[in-house]
């Protein structure tokens, strides 16, 4: 149990909690230690060093053995991947003579002949017939020998390990910022909520808990703890009862309801009559969740329990024995009927609600002085709306610029994606920009004062966190809508799965587009050469895990664009598979290697949506021939089985044209705000870093940074959403 949260630790702030040991010369141990983090893309920093050199020898093992473990699993070396061609990217043959061998080796083979010819005399060949095609056809020890050795490279990835505190108190601190976060959380990060919530349910709380998700977590660990629940609304016990079924918090999903014992049930009717005696109006909330809080009333057995007689009145509501209108219904049909006057007031009882409906009201505005009213609402209700929304808001306004007409993408809370055109009217460019700034002022107020700021100009056109969906668990990964330069000669796709029960075939490919998005050409497993690719051979099942491949060489491709993608075939989802990853890599022309090398590895995600077709990002080639990423971690519907590159073409560039042309409000905004003219701003260029305490945002954490030093980087960046 130690070494899986010192790992949770490690995964999320990159800092290895203080190594306890007895003391001795440990250090050509250490050494070897960093040696055996380098091969993998890691390093120990010089203080992390240090305090190891001065332990045990036997100590040092036993810390590094742990270490090793997190961070190959970080990469993805976790695994052993295999390619189905031996010697890729070398050799790879011409799609047509590799499908006419593997049919040349079933007509030799006698198991096999039959059948074959049987699907040939009727005209089809059912590829996955022929005992050569899908299956690995050597072992992995077979892979490595036919591989040249990796030389290193000055542009291979280096990620510093820094020295933490100890367990304790490296656990609380990120329960505290996960439990406090601004934003949702990705799902593996409230997975680690839960984790941490049942050990810290006794020790210090956030100031606050603003996103509801994270409160239900919370609230079932303080429950079991026997401490104060945080209820306020009559969903937050809907949430909690989910949360204590093993459900889904987020409500997006049905939870079946487990039978409660009495105690609980007590807890959670308690909570509901609090709720609702304190503001019966708490009670609109009942009918956008009516078939849930039926599903739960089942289980809890109100009638049994008439003193708390306000919790009865939920259910009676959720069984429609009782009205009570939703505010959300309230105000539509207020603006059904064009009184925006009227549609203003009642949503300035609710801020989040007036900002998520601004763009509506501003639109539907009969005139320069109702729109007044609304801009004026906004800036009065500003103060008491999260952080995160207005942001929200400011980088909604911010597209609306641009002319209507243009593709306009959403993205559920499970990361599916899709695009329709924009239609609606534009909102006058005055009012818009009134707005604005407005929306800049607000977050202008609530951001601290930086005092001494050292920035790295990496981290600038990284996009704000804005939703846990915007960037899922993972190395390297960063926010959707983050514009990042791509510094390599060749990109490597990979792809890993390994399934649960049923035979799972994920196809890895890679569509390539032109300057106006249509399609030049793909890389798939029908199609396994293109200008400038070579696709590493289609693997058709993985009961011990499987790989793909794609190897590109960038100033090979003619295309603008491409779009890496992970086509479900056949079998289970991403969220059923046991395991499922996808990353990227760069390497130097002239390097060689094994087709997984985990220091070459700049981005690894898990896969962890709904969908049969996943997005993870775009590669845009510019003007001066250098290559951009931008983020997506989008999926598509797909259909349920067969799925591919071919099929989906116009659906993934549709979606990767309204991505690569909206607008995201990136760390530069902030920055801005934050700094205003009156702040001093360092730019870090990786070399020493100033003796006083400054406030660090940059992509990594520099060694050697004054220990009272504010530190910002892609594994805490939420905290620079201001509450």
């Amino acid at each position: 149990m130690t070494h899986g949260l010192a790992a949770l630790v490690i995964r999320h702030t990159h800092r290895v909690p203080f190594p306890r040991g007895s003391a001795g010369e440990g250090a050509a141990a250490a050494r070897q230690f960093d040696a055996a983090l380098m091969s993998v893309g890691f390093k120990l920093s010089a203080q992390l060093l240090e305090r190891l050199s001065g332990m045990s020898e036997p100590a040092v093992v036993h810390t590094a053995k742990r270490v090793l473990r997190t961070v190959s699993e970080m990469a993805g070396d976790h695994v052993r991947h295999n390619a189905y061609f031996i010697d890729f990217p070398a050799n790879v043959p011409d799609t047509e003579e590799f499908w006419t061998r593997c049919l040349v080796a079933a007509l030799g083979d006698e198991g096999a002949r039959e059948n074959v010819r049987s699907q040939l005399a009727d005209g089809a060949l059912d590829l996955l017939s022929l005992p050569a095609y899908g299956r690995y056809q050597h072992t992995y020890e077979e892979m490595l020998a036919a591989q040249d050795e990796l030389v290193a490279s000055a542009g291979d990835r280096v990620t510093v390990l820094h020295l933490g505190r100890d367990l304790d108190d490296e656990l609380t601190d990120l329960y505290l910022a996960l439990a406090g976060s601004p934003t949702p959380l990705a799902e593996e990060h409230l997975s680690d909520l839960e984790t941490l919530a049942e050990r810290c349910a006794h020790g210090p709380q956030p100031e606050s808990i603003p996103v509801r998700e994270n409160r239900a977590v919370v609230n079932a660990a303080r429950l079991t703890a026997g401490t104060d629940l945080l209820l306020d609304t009559v969903v937050d016990v809907l949430r909690l009862a989910c949360a204590l079924s093993g459900g889904d918090v987020t409500l997006r999903e049905p939870t079946r309801f487990r039978a409660l014992p009495r105690a609980v049930r007590r807890a959670l009717l308690a909570g509901l009559d609090a709720v609702v005696a304190a503001n019966p109006a708490k009670l609109a909330d009942v009918p956008a969740y009516r078939e849930q809080f039926k599903r739960l009333g089942e289980r809890l057995h109100p009638h049994e329990y008439p003193r708390w007689p306000h919790a009865a009145e939920v259910f009676a509501v959720a069984r429609g024995d009782k009205e009570a209108r939703s505010f959300d219904s309230r105000a539509g049909q207020l603006l059904a009927a064009s009184d925006v006057m009227g549609a203003v007031r009642l949503l300035s009882s609710a801020p989040g609600k007036l900002f998520r409906a601004l763009d509506v009201l501003l639109r539907v505005a009969d005139g320069q002085d109702e729109r007044d009213a609304v801009v004026d609402a906004a800036v009065r209700a500003a103060p008491e709306v999260s952080g995160r929304v207005v942001l929200a808001v400011r980088e909604h306004f911010l597209n609306r610029e641009r002319e209507s007409g243009r593709p306009r993408i959403f993205v559920d809370r499970r990361g599916r994606g899709w695009v329709t055109p924009d239609t609606r009217p534009p909102v006058p460019a005055a009012d818009r920009d009134r707005l604005i700034a407005a929306l800049d002022t607000e977050i202008r107020r609530r951001l601290p004062a930086p005092g001494r700021l050292l920035l790295d100009p990496d981290i600038l056109d990284v996009a704000l966190p804005l939703s846990g969906r915007a960037a899922p668990a993972g190395l390297g990964v960063l926010p959707r809508g983050t514009v990042a330069a791509v510094d390599g000669e060749r990109l490597r796709f990979f792809v890993y799965w390994k399934q649960t029960e049923r035979r799972t075939d994920y196809d890895l490919s890679a569509l390539l587009l032109n300057p106006d998005y249509s399609t030049d050409s793909w890389l798939s497993y029908t199609s396994l050469g293109a200008v400038g690719g070579r696709h590493s051979g289609d693997v058709t099942e993985a009961p011990d895990g499987a790989s793909e491949f794609i190897d590109l060489t960038l100033d090979q491709v003619r295309a603008t664009f491409i779009a890496p993608q992970v086509n479900i075939f056949a079998g289970e989802g991403f969220e059923e598979v046991a395991e499922s990853f996808f990353g990227f890599m760069l390497r130097e022309g002239e390097q060689k290697g094994r087709p997984f090398e985990p220091r070459t590895v700049r981005m690894k995600s898990e896969l962890r949506g709904a969908g049969r077709v996943a997005l993870p990002l775009v590669f845009r080639r510019e003007d001066d021939g250098r290559w951009q990423a931008k983020w997506l971690h989008l999926y598509l519907r797909g259909i349920s089985s067969a799925n591919r590159v071919e099929e989906n073409q116009a659906s993934v560039s549709t979606v990767v044209r309204a991505v690569v042309e909206r607008e995201y409000l990136t760390v530069r905004h902030l920055v801005g705000l934050m700094s205003d003219g009156v702040t001093a701003v360092d730019l870090w260029d990786g070399g020493p870093v100033p003796d006083e305490p400054v406030t660090y945002i940059g992509l990594e954490r520099p060694e050697h940074l004054h220990p009272d030093s504010r530190v910002i980087t892609v594994e805490n960046l939420r905290d620079l959403i201001p509450g």
